[in-house]
């Protein structure tokens, strides 16, 4: 028996955790810290965790139109993104987790079972060639694709902070 009336942060629950784990290993780390990467012709620690918030405000608000309209700078803050953030301080990082992760827990407490099934088309903010190349995608799509990125990316940040001997988004290493 389906329960349709549940809000999705029954089914999203550890979502949550990890987020508080990203902040925690973040938020103590130094310019210098930030800046090291786990090889040479890898990102840096802070280049990961720019492109994880950023990720957030491309599919969550680019996307499918949740959070402020004032978020929508956060996405680029990506470092493969054509304009150019630069690097940003622990301070920063974990403000654009907490208020990007508030998007998406609004978001998961509003939405039910029977909302995963919307559809939404490339948004405008992407050329017409990446429109034309990119499909459709549904809700419940975007939000399983978020959390897999996060983990991927919080896994290689795990990987670099522990390679210097920092603590991770899992604990003290």
């Amino acid at each position: 028996m389906t329960h349709p009336n549940l809000p999705l942060t029954t089914f999203y629950a550890g979502w949550a955790g990890y987020q508080k784990g990203l902040a925690r290993c973040l938020a103590p780390l130094s310019r210098a810290e930030l800046d090291l990467p786990t090889a040479p012709e890898h990102w840096t620690i802070g280049m990961m965790a720019q492109h994880i918030i950023a990720n957030r405000v491309w599919w969550f608000q680019i996307w499918m139109g949740e959070g402020h309209p004032g978020l929508a700078p956060i996405a680029h803050w990506d470092p493969a993104d054509v304009v150019d953030q630069g690097p940003l301080e622990a301070a920063a990082l974990v403000a654009g987790l907490e208020v990007t992760w508030q998007m998406i827990a609004d978001a998961l407490d509003r939405w039910t079972s029977a909302d995963l099934d919307a559809i939404f088309t490339p948004p405008a903010a992407m050329s017409e060639e990446e429109r034309q190349a990119s499909p459709s995608r549904t809700r419940g799509w975007i939000i399983w694709h978020v959390l897999e990125h996060e983990i991927h990316h919080g896994g290689e940040l795990s990987l670099a902070l522990g390679a210097h001997g920092l603590a991770t988004i899992y604990g003290d290493f």
